[in-house]
């Protein structure tokens, strides 16, 4: 069996860890959020946008991480912290505007730990090791 190259390895945990912008896709856009009856239809227009607006980014990740012929680690590595900052924000940020990471009817939890949390310690966590693959990378291949 042939050994993966740095390089490899780095596209795969980037392929791994763009999957955050398909999270709100597949989990957001039912009753929990944006099918909710109790929202107004503004807030649910919002949600939409997000939810469109993360997915068409997912799929601009991909391309550049397979498809592009010249590659911008940097780029793909700072628009995946850019998203990864923002949901931790939102998570500190939260008892400030009255939002809640645990709601109790809709998401579940994993080894007594909220989803959304335990997947963004992993996709977290997934970013930094591409960030240190990227690091180690010789000039020749960044």
């Amino acid at each position: 069996m042939k050994k993966l190259s740095k390089l490899q390895i780095l596209k795969w945990t980037l392929t791994l860890s763009s999957m955050e912008f398909f999270g709100p896709a597949l989990r957001d856009s039912d009753i929990s959020h944006l099918q909710n009856p109790d929202w107004p239809g503004h807030a649910k227009v919002h949600m939409m946008w997000f939810i469109a607006y993360l997915a068409y980014t997912g799929f601009i990740q991909i391309y550049l991480i397979w498809f592009r012929k010249d590659k911008d680690y940097p780029l793909i590595l700072g628009w995946q912290l850019a998203n990864i900052c923002a949901f931790w924000s939102a998570v500190v940020l939260a008892p400030f505007y009255g939002g809640a990471v645990i709601d109790g009817k809709y998401h579940v939890e994993i080894f007594g730990i909220n989803e959304n949390i335990v997947a963004f310690t992993i996709l977290s966590s997934l970013w930094l090791f591409s960030l240190y693959i990227y690091k180690t990378l010789p000039k020749s291949e960044k």
